[in-house]
Parts: C-alpha cells; structure tokens; sequence
C-alpha cells in the first residue's frame, strides 16, 4: 500500500468522523428533534405512515435521530470510521490509475 493510498485511508477516516454529525444536522437530525420542513421531518413522516402511525424502534430514523441527538457512540464512530477509510482509499486508489 503506497503511501498515497494510507493518507487517502486517513483522510478518508477522519473526514467522515467529522463531518457525520454536520451531515445529519443538516439534513434536520438535531440535538433538539428533528427539524421542522426538512428532509428528516419528510423521512419521519414517511416511516410513521409505513408503520401504522409511529416510528419503529430500531428503524433508520430512529437510529439517526439518536445519533443526531447524543452524537455517535462507539461503535457507530468506528462504523464511519472503517467506511470513510475505505472511501479514501479507493479515491486515492482511482487517483492513481
């Protein structure tokens, strides 16, 4: 592995464990609920009418409003960490073909 493809790697790593929190707050999954008119809202509303009037433990917004709310645990931050990492690497990867 060259040296490119390892600072692609870290890169990658630690873009993603930054920027999760700020992509999700964006999107409306905010310390404070979801945010009202965004596509949180939109995507609450859609798995509450899929369910039967709520949202289902578990689910996607679920996971991400919790995330949204307390930040990311452990083992989420290592989840983001290995995908942003393998990201980068294959970015850098592309870069060098």
């Amino acid at each position: 592995m060259g040296l490119l493809m390892i600072i692609g790697a870290v890169a990658g790593a630690g873009g993603a464990i930054a920027l999760a929190p700020v992509v999700l707050g964006a999107v409306g999954f905010t310390a404070a609920g979801i945010a009202v008119n965004s596509v949180a809202a939109g995507m609450m509303a859609a798995a509450a009418t899929a369910n039967g009037g709520a949202v289902a433990a578990g689910s996607t917004v679920a996971v991400l409003q919790s995330i949204g709310a307390a930040g990311l645990g452990a083992a989420a931050t290592a989840a983001v960490g290995s995908v942003g990492a393998v990201v980068g690497t294959a970015t850098a990867a592309a870069v060098l073909i």
